[in-house]
């Protein structure tokens, strides 16, 4: 059998997006991703399809296994033909032993490559408001390792010569040793107010921060409880913070919020919630798909036949958009065959995405639901005339009926199904159980019923008893009755049914919530 190939690559300090490309190619590329816990998680999201995942780092029941061990599994999953991506945070080649596990590949005759990443001592430092070198402040820096008992710490640390050779200084994995390392800087020459920082989870949704001076950071870091893991930065440029703090400052950091729409979709509401500082974790709980049944697809086709006999095309969802059209291509009709018909939309999102099909929208509801659209064509549709309404199998009757007493022929096609989504991460449930979510989203209200449902096919026994105390979002009142029928409370509703508005709300909760706190 052939050799494989190992990819040493530097995961970066925790936020998945400081990745570099060609470590994501590496991801990608894998049979096997080898990860410890200072690797982001979101990152195995990019592996591909029946890669095997191996967690190296330190679990309730064991210890981390052995950095022997880690180097000797890296071989033999090479030599057994699988390319390898060993996901070490960081920068593999800062502290990160990358050294001892190349040369045993290299004795064994296996190919590898180290991809350098985005150290923490730069990266985490920079979330927190503190760039590492000042044109006024500093311009030199050292990395220290600060995990090593203090006996080691003075075998491998000059200390005489360390404390003032550079502008700032940076400590790895000491907050344990916090005190010694404060001690032993005075004791060299930093004068005791020397401005500290310690940095806990940089650049994730958990970051934390505390601040202080050579003589004062013990005491604040023992009474805060604050635990690693957590980058020690030293010197003037800690004064920066005040200023720069840009990261903690965003009006969704510290929260990591559930998203449940259809992974087709999620991606937009994942987004604004990551550039806002928050952090998104996908858990997708519908699919959107084509009528699996071939009479109702041949409803549809019949239906669509009839083009020229509407008044009316009334749309209530972007899939109901989407999918309309792509029947049109299937069934090879010319949407200029619907020449008659006025258009209405629910929602500016159905709206913008009819404009992109290049049909203008006539009317658009104030508050995006169905009830809203009736009104809206209040005095505009008349007895007798016909509208067309492509919809989900889901979607509610409140428009159809109305329409047919107003003596409108409402023609439904359902031209997608919402059904229970089969793949999911279980990182969400880990998060959900160990009280990781800050906030539940639900877009409709199949988002509730299958997140539910989902969770109870995974072992919850009371799902509804699982998610109490965590915060909810419901995208509008019909959604919210849908979460409260089930047994649950909404903490925030959208007052328009859109993503926007749904954000904004989020934004208004949290910053409500870091002020009380």
């Amino acid at each position: 059998m052939n050799k494989g190939k190992v990819y040493l690559v530097g995961a970066g300090p925790g936020d998945p997006k400081l990745m570099t490309l060609r470590g994501l190619e590496c991801l990608k590329a894998a049979d096997v991703v080898v990860y410890d816990r200072l690797a982001s998680p979101r990152l195995l999201r990019h592996v591909k399809q029946g890669a095997e995942l191996v967690y190296v780092g330190k679990l309730p029941d064991r210890h981390t296994m052995k950095q022997e061990e880690i180097n000797q599994l890296l071989v033999d999953l090479a030599l057994a033909g699988k390319t390898v991506t060993r996901l070490k945070g960081g920068d593999p080649t800062i502290f990160g032993r990358v050294g001892e596990e190349a040369e045993l590949l290299y004795d064994n005759g296996i190919e590898f490559e180290i991809v350098p990443g985005i150290t923490s001592a730069i990266a985490v430092p920079a979330y927190a408001g503190i760039p590492v070198t000042h044109r006024d402040l500093a311009s030199s820096l050292s990395i220290i390792t600060g995990h090593e008992s203090p006996d080691k710490l003075d075998r491998s640390i000059h200390w005489d010569k360390v404390t003032n050779a550079t502008g700032t200084l940076l400590f790895l994995m000491g907050v344990a040793k916090i005190g010694y390392i404060a001690d032993q800087l005075i004791k060299h020459g930093k004068p005791p107010e020397t401005p500290v920082a310690l940095v806990r989870w940089g650049t994730r949704v958990e970051q934390e921060t505390v601040v202080g001076t050579l003589a004062t950071i013990e005491q604040i870091v023992r009474e805060a409880n604050f635990q690693p893991p957590a980058v020690i930065v030293v010197g003037e440029v800690v004064l920066q913070r005040e200023k720069l703090r840009w990261y903690e400052n965003k009006p969704l950091f510290g929260m990591r919020i559930l998203v449940t729409r259809a992974r087709a979709q999620a991606s937009e509401l994942a987004d604004s919630i990551e550039a806002l500082g928050g952090e998104p974790c996908e858990f997708p709980v519908i699919d959107i798909r084509e009528p699996s049944d071939a009479d109702a697809v041949e409803k549809i086709r019949l239906r669509l036949e009839e083009a020229e006999s509407y008044q009316w095309l009334m749309f209530t969802s972007v899939n109901g958009v989407e999918y309309f059209f792509r029947f049109l291509r299937k069934f090879g009709i010319d949407i200029r065959r619907f020449h008659a018909a006025r258009i209405a939309a629910v929602g500016p999102k159905t709206a913008e995405a009819l404009i992109a099909k290049g049909l203008i929208v006539e009317e658009l509801p104030v508050k995006f639901h169905a009830e809203s659209l009736l009104e809206k064509l209040e005095g505009m549709v008349e007895p007798g005339t016909r509208a067309l309404l492509p919809r989900g199998d889901l979607a509610r009757e409140v428009l159809p009926k109305e329409l047919a007493a107003k003596g409108v022929e409402a023609v439904e096609i359902d031209v997608y199904e919402t059904v229970l989504a089969e793949t999911q991460d279980d990182l969400a449930l880990a998060y959900i159980r160990e009280g990781g979510i800050h906030m539940v989203t639900f877009t409709s209200s199949s988002t509730v019923t299958n997140l539910l449902e989902l969770m109870r096919r995974k072992g919850a026994a009371d799902p509804v008893k699982l998610l109490e105390g965590i915060p909810i979002a419901s995208i509008g009142p019909i959604t919210t009755k849908t979460i409260v029928d089930a047994g649950l409370e909404v903490t925030v509703e959208a007052e328009a049914s859109t993503l926007d508005s749904l954000i904004d709300a989020i934004m208004k909760y949290n910053l409500e919530r870091r002020l009380k706190s």
